[in-house]
């Protein structure tokens, strides 16, 4: 799957200061996962569901590019049946019968940027772990490392005609990939993948003061935002101490930030947990399914 956008009219600017005020983390840490970005030119923002993965990757592309501009974001969700021909280059059927070379979404945007090096482009992989990396990557495990990106390591791509020109990723090219952490059917990530990038481990932010005003912003009351903090705290802290599961899958507070309009009241809360929450965790404790029962009886024990 790809996504791209258009918007009319100019890019909204988008700086630190406005990512400081929605993100769920703190400035010192906005500042240090640009600066890695920067660095490394790939990171995999990884962690349990609801901890705001997707949400920060696409702020972290805006503040990179100083401006919310959709022409220079590609945004690709990995899964089971991906394969190199659908993200790099592969053979396609053609209208008229046959086949015909196409390029993917990846060879696409890195076109983009080898046309307007002065300025950053940067792709999205939504749940990058759900692919066979390997398979989907190709020689591109070698040519995304960031001391790699010139035409010096360029390669004949797998594909290409025999007269096309060698391939390399462009240095104003940046790749942000999210990975969730409580996914067991889902396999390892390549160790060749992760010395090309730098992993970021995201916690859920129930404390940030960012999502206390979130809270508070969508009416909930008082009362109610003081017993989701402390619940899901105490949640959290039993997931993590569970042999068999771990800080990994933890909850996180993205199921709490309701779209404006939205009723933020009790039975708000019990609608969440019932059927959002309480299913993750019957999946969590699937072989002791009175864990799964005490944990969403304490969640919506009387105050």
């Amino acid at each position: 799957m790809e996504r791209t956008t258009a918007l009319e009219g100019p890019a909204a600017p988008y700086s630190l200061d406005h990512g400081a005020d929605e993100l769920f983390l703190s400035r010192a840490e906005i500042e240090e996962l640009l600066g890695l970005l920067q660095h490394r030119k790939n990171i995999i923002l990884q962690g349990p569901p609801g901890v705001g993965k997707t949400y920060l990757a696409q702020r972290l592309a805006w503040m990179l590019l100083g401006a919310r501009d959709p022409d220079h974001i590609c945004t690709v969700q990995f899964h089971q049946s991906y394969g190199y021909e659908d993200f790099v280059q592969g053979y396609r059927p053609a209208p008229g019968g046959g086949f015909v070379l196409r390029d993917g979404p990846f060879l696409r945007f890195c076109d983009r940027a080898l046309q307007d090096r002065d300025d950053p482009y940067v792709m999205v992989i939504d749940e990058i772990n759900r692919g066979n990396l390997s398979k989907i990557f190709g020689e591109l495990m070698m040519l995304v490392e960031a001391d790699k990106r010139d035409p010096n390591w360029a390669v004949t791509l797998a594909y290409a005609a025999g007269d096309a020109k060698p391939f390399y990723v462009p240095p104003n090219l940046y790749i942000i990939g999210t990975m969730n952490t409580a996914d067991r059917s889902l396999a390892m990530v390549d160790y060749a993948l992760r010395r090309r990038f730098a992993f970021y481990d995201l916690d859920p932010g129930f404390d940030e003061p960012n999502f206390i005003r979130q809270l508070d912003l969508l009416g909930v009351p008082s009362s109610l935002a003081t017993t989701i903090r402390q619940r899901l705290n105490e949640l959290n802290q039993r997931i993590a101490e569970d042999p068999g599961l771990g800080r990994g899958f933890r909850i996180g507070q993205s199921y709490f930030c309701a779209p404006g309009g939205t009723v933020c009241d009790q039975d708000w809360f019990e609608r969440i947990v019932n059927f959002e929450i309480a299913p993750l965790l019957r999946e969590y404790w699937f072989d002791r399914s009175d864990e799964a029962t005490k944990a969403t009886d304490h969640l919506l024990g009387p105050g």
